[in-house]
């Protein structure tokens, strides 16, 4: 990946917990905010959660679009979000939701570079250990801007 899909901005540590929706939404706006998706890509989003969890086991949410709303997509972009207070993924406890935008197929290699990551348990409870959204930044972009 030439350009670094993950910025400091687009990480961010909430205290509280959220609804997925809301978690979703925030995942929308920080991707829309860079720059990386359109207005739109939020109610993709909304579609393939209906058609498919992207609950993806050991606190991980992935919200991303369906193939049908590419052009939602601008650029590949990576939004990070640690919920302490936990999210209710449709019954899944969700602690960590990274929202995915990607250009082409970009988001297939960035989606295995976030699975890898969480895979590991260690890696997960030094992800829950971050004090700072800057902490919590440095650990995933050490793996995927790698």
């Amino acid at each position: 990946m030439s350009r670094d899909v993950l910025s400091t901005d687009s990480v961010r540590i909430h205290p509280g917990s959220a609804t997925r929706e809301e978690a979703m939404k925030e995942a929308a706006d920080i991707l829309q905010a860079a720059g990386a998706v359109t207005g739109d890509y939020f109610a993709a989003m909304q579609q393939r959660e209906e058609t498919v969890s992207t609950y993806m086991g050991n606190e991980l949410a992935i919200p991303h679009g369906t193939n049908e709303t590419k052009q939602a997509i601008l650029e590949s972009g990576l939004s990070v979000v640690r919920y302490d207070g936990g999210v209710d993924w449709n019954g899944e406890p969700v602690t960590f939701v990274v929202g995915i935008a990607g250009k082409g197929d970009e988001h297939l290699e960035i989606l295995s570079q976030i699975a890898i990551l969480f895979s590991e348990e260690d890696d997960v409870a030094r992800l829950k250990a971050a004090a700072t959204p800057e902490e919590l930044y440095n650990i995933i972009a050490g793996s995927i801007n790698a």
